[in-house]
């Protein structure tokens, strides 16, 4: 659980940096299968990145949801959407979704404000 949603995005690319320098092989192969996946096609960016982000909630990452609230937000994505992106995964993870859901809200808020502020 992070109180600064922003920050903490910032500082897992600076970590995310220093891996892929040092893990190039892996990493590249993933940042490569990250731009396939979430590039428009049959779904645009926006709804693969609120799909990332549901998942990220149900499996309880919370880089992901840092990663994909920032990223959904950037894809156009509007609050309402993100919103409906929680529920679903409430749905579907139950309980401990609730919670992440709760986190992925304050992330959300966060970078609102945070664009808002910009």
């Amino acid at each position: 659980m992070h109180d600064d949603y922003p920050e903490y995005h910032h500082r897992l690319k600076q970590v995310y940096g220093r891996l892929a320098r040092n893990l190039r092989g892996p990493m590249t192969a993933f940042a490569q299968l990250s731009a396939a996946a979430t590039a428009d096609g049959a779904l645009d960016a926006k709804t693969k990145q609120l799909i990332a982000l549901g998942i990220g909630i149900t499996v309880r990452c919370d880089g992901c949801i840092a990663y994909h609230v920032h990223d959904a937000l950037r894809a156009g994505a509007s609050t309402e959407e993100i919103l409906e992106t929680i529920g679903v995964a409430i749905f579907m993870g139950g309980g401990p979704a609730v919670m992440y859901g709760c986190e992925a809200l304050e992330a959300l808020e966060q970078f609102e404000a945070q664009e808002k502020g910009a």
